[in-house]
């Protein structure tokens, strides 16, 4: 695995939203994994941020972007993958939707299913909201296989200590 520069997560945050939330709802804490294989990884990245950024909530981290090797299929297409922290008034089942029609937004036009994993050029997972477990058949939080993927956890942890040390 090698990692990007920390300008490449400056970047992904400089589509970070000023202001107030315009639902006056509670806000989540969420976390949501972000990859990448096909064409432009960096720039899908970029732009999955951005999306985010307008229809989820205020990305308050990004993590480091890392490069890596597909997890549970072969492919000669090294994944780009990053974290970021979101701060939104959505659902669960709201933010599900959200990053579905950013996925397709961005090209993804197959979802995986049933352990068939397959080249994509964005995908978008939902890792934590808040402190909330939710076991349903399309939807299921935390993540229930992100402590088994380097990918997610290297920069889940690298933006949490970032937060648990800038509250200190």
């Amino acid at each position: 695995m090698s990692t990007c520069s920390d300008a490449t997560a400056t970047a992904c945050c400089c589509w970070m939203i000023d202001g107030l939330m315009e639902d006056s709802r509670d806000t989540h804490v969420v976390y949501l994994g972000l990859g990448s294989n096909m064409g432009d990884r960096r720039s899908l990245l970029l732009r999955a941020c951005e999306e985010i950024a307008e229809r989820v909530g205020l990305v308050e981290r990004c993590s480091s972007f890392i490069e890596t090797e597909p997890w549970g299929f072969v492919s000669d297409h090294p994944f780009l993958n990053a974290v970021v922290c979101v701060a939104t008034s959505l659902t669960p089942r709201e933010l599900l939707q959200a990053t579905q029609d950013i996925e397709q937004r961005l090209g993804r036009t197959q979802k995986s299913t049933g352990g068939c994993y397959h080249d994509r050029p964005i995908d978008i997972d939902i890792l934590l909201y808040d402190d909330l477990a939710v076991d349903e058949p399309d939807l299921k939080i935390p993540h229930p296989l992100m402590e088994q993927r380097d990918f997610v956890m290297r920069p889940l942890n690298e933006i949490r200590n970032k937060i648990e040390n800038y509250d200190k």
